[in-house]
C-alpha cells in the first residue's frame, strides 16, 4: 500500500469532487452527510486542504490549532466555493511534494510526519468526493488500491481521534475483508477499545465486498447490501454509529 500515488489521488479526487458539486449545484442536500449542503461539503474540504498544508510546517507536540482558529474562511458567496476547492488542492499538493514524507510535523495522531498528512489528505478527498457524487447522484468507485488502504487507515485512527472516544465493547468481533484486491482486517470491540489486526480470522460478524463498497459502507455511506454478510448483522449495525466518516 505504501506503493501508492497519494499527491496524484489528492488532485484527481478534488477536481472530481468539484465538478460534481458545480452538478448538483450547492444548494443540494448531501445525502451521506444529512446536516450539508454541497456549500457546506466544499467550505469543509477547502478548509481542510490548506489547514493540512500549514501543518506540515508546524513542530509535532503543540497544541491543537483548528482551521477556523487558523483563520481560514472560505469564500462567502457559495457559488465560488468549487473553484475555491479546485485552487486550494494545488498548493496542498505542491506543500506535500516539497516535503519528505518521513519529515516531522504537527499531526493529530500517529505518526508525526508528512507522511501521515500525505495518506490523509488522499482519504479525506476521496471519500468526500463521493459525498459530492452522491448529491449529484452518480457515483463512482474509489480506485480499489487506495479503497483498500483507506479502510487500513480508518481502523488505525479511531483510537487515536482527540475529539472521540475510542470505541470500545464487550470484545466482539467483525472481519472486513475485501474481495477485489488485497485487504483484510477483524476488529475487536475490546473493553480497552478497538483493536485492529491484519489477518484472515473467523469473527462473530463478516463483512465481504468490493474495497470501495466497504470502505465507503465502513465508514458510514452506501448501503449494505452491496456488501456479503455472514453472522450477528447487528453488530454491523452498532460499528456504523461508533465510526463513521
Amino acid at each position: 500500500m505504501s506503493d501508492l500515488d497519494y499527491l496524484a489521488a489528492i488532485r484527481e479526487n478534488a477536481d472530481v469532487l468539484a465538478d460534481a458539486a458545480d452538478a448538483a449545484g450547492v444548494d443540494a442536500a448531501v445525502p451521506s452527510c444529512p446536516d450539508w449542503t454541497v456549500a457546506d461539503l466544499l467550505d469543509h474540504i477547502g478548509v481542510v486542504h490548506r489547514w493540512a498544508a500549514m501543518c506540515c510546517d508546524r513542530e509535532p507536540g503543540g497544541p491543537f490549532v483548528s482551521s477556523r482558529q487558523a483563520g481560514i474562511e472560505s469564500p462567502a458567496d457559495p457559488s465560488a466555493r468549487a473553484d475555491w476547492v479546485r485552487e486550494g488542492a494545488q498548493p496542498l499538493v505542491d506543500t506535500l511534494a516539497a516535503h519528505d514524507p518521513d519529515d516531522v510535523c504537527w499531526t493529530w495522531a500517529p505518526p508525526s510526519t508528512v507522511g501521515f498528512w500525505r495518506r490523509r489528505q488522499a482519504h479525506e478527498t476521496a471519500v468526500h468526493r463521493v459525498d459530492a457524487q452522491l448529491a449529484a447522484g452518480a457515483v463512482t468507485p474509489i480506485d480499489a488500491p487506495l479503497a483498500a488502504d483507506g479502510i487500513d487507515e480508518w481502523l488505525s485512527l479511531l483510537p487515536n481521534m482527540p475529539w472521540r472516544e475510542d470505541p470500545a465493547g464487550s470484545g466482539a468481533t467483525i472481519h472486513f475483508h475485501c474481495t477485489d484486491v488485497e485487504g483484510e482486517w477483524v476488529a475487536t470491540l475490546a473493553p480497552t477499545g478497538l483493536q485492529v489486526e491484519r489477518t484472515h480470522a473467523k469473527a462473530d460478524v463478516a463483512a465481504r465486498g468490493a474495497a470501495s463498497d466497504l470502505l465507503c459502507w465502513v465508514m458510514g455511506r452506501g448501503p449494505i447490501d452491496g456488501l456479503e454478510i455472514f453472522g450477528d448483522r447487528s453488530l454491523l449495525e452498532g460499528w456504523r454509529e461508533t465510526a463513521k466518516f
